[in-house]
């Protein structure tokens, strides 16, 4: 049997939003953690969506190209006691309808990002059965450019709430078998912007709204000499958040299920690969005009390249993006897809 691990190799790539359940970018993994002894890596992501629908007219590309950035640091402090902290930018989205100036929409660009910081801490009963947990501080901020409306251009400043992360882990290290399950609790949210929509006018301010609770289920088994089998499911509660902006409001009718199924081989000492399937299934119903997809099916092709204590990941993401007609104008969003690549870099001390 092997005793090689792949994890992270089937890189989390994002494609545009609602690709991965709502507004899911990172998908919150804690990979990190399982790494050997003293560790440190950085990823890079760069995703190019093809998104456009029709209104009488097309709309032309209505999502920009976006990158996404990763980093982690992990250190045992004894042989049962581990901490990591992760870098990541769980959630995001991005239109711009101002491509086309024939689209009878309003010419409207808006981004919404955010950053997340978790430090989590590692038990380990015994050689097999582990606990995680800590905390994860997530900032949200955003930004409507309504150019054709009334050239008002409204930032939102960073919003910060704290969530809580638990969860435990079951190994047989012989077999690379690893079975993880992690909870994250939500996180609350509200903005004003930094100008008001006119001299003398009040600030606009997006109400209170709801970053979800998720669930991430990751599974691992050798299953043949130098040969892994990865899964993982991961499950948000969309249906609790609510964003209203001043283009448009975001809602769901349906809680999202992202599912993962892959295979790594090791081919030699110094270089492994992956293949990789995820999907995600459509709900069918209407999509917000700032997230005009609905379910996805994607194909990650991965490799890696160990070379003494450094490794280097590179992937590339093939995503086919689901149809889906917004809600309100019922544009049609159709024949859509994405790609990703990057890179992660990790360094064993």
């Amino acid at each position: 049997m092997i005793k090689f691990t792949l994890t992270g190799a089937a890189l989390l790539l994002g494609t545009t939003a609602a690709t991965a359940g709502g507004l899911d970018r990172s998908g919150q993994g804690i990979g990190a953690l399982f790494e050997q002894g003293q560790y440190a890596e950085l990823s890079f992501g760069y995703v190019m969506p093809d998104v456009s629908g029709v209104l009488g007219v097309p709309s032309g590309d209505i999502a920009p190209d976006y990158l996404s950035l990763g980093g982690a640091y992990k250190q045992d402090i004894n042989e049962q006691l581990s901490f990591a902290i992760i870098f990541d930018q769980p959630y995001g989205a991005a239109v711009d309808y101002t491509v086309e100036p024939t689209y009878p929409l309003p010419d409207v660009a808006a981004t919404l990002a955010s950053t997340g910081f978790t430090a989590l801490g590692r038990y380990k009963v015994n050689e097999r059965f582990s606990v995680h947990g800590g905390l994860r501080l997530v900032t949200m901020s955003g930004q409507t450019d309504t150019v054709a409306v009334n050239g008002l251009l409204l930032n939102f400043g960073g919003s910060s709430d704290v969530a809580y992360v638990a969860g435990a882990a079951y190994e047989i290290p012989a077999i690379a078998l690893r079975a993880a399950i992690t909870y994250s609790s939500a996180t609350t949210h509200g903005h004003e912007s930094d100008e008001g929509p006119a001299p003398g006018t009040p600030y606009f301010t997006i109400p209170e709204y709801t970053m979800p609770q998720s669930v991430n289920f990751d599974f691992q088994t050798g299953i043949a000499a130098d040969t892994l089998l990865l899964a993982s499911v991961r499950y948000v509660d969309w249906t609790e958040t609510v964003l209203i902006t001043p283009v448009g409001q975001i809602d769901y009718s349906n809680d999202s299920y992202t599912y993962s199924l892959g295979v790594g081989r090791k081919f030699s000492d110094s270089f492994s690969g992956v293949v990789r399937v995820t999907y995600e299934e459509d709900t069918g119903e209407p999509a917000s005009n700032l997230s005009p997809t609905d379910g996805s099916l994607a194909v990650t092709l991965a490799g890696v390249y160990t070379m003494d204590n450094i490794k280097v990941t590179g992937g590339i993401s093939f995503v086919n993006l689901g149809s889906a007609v917004t809600e309100g104008v019922n544009a049609v969003f159709q024949d859509n897809s994405a790609i990703g690549i990057g890179v992660k870099v990790g360094y064993s001390f």
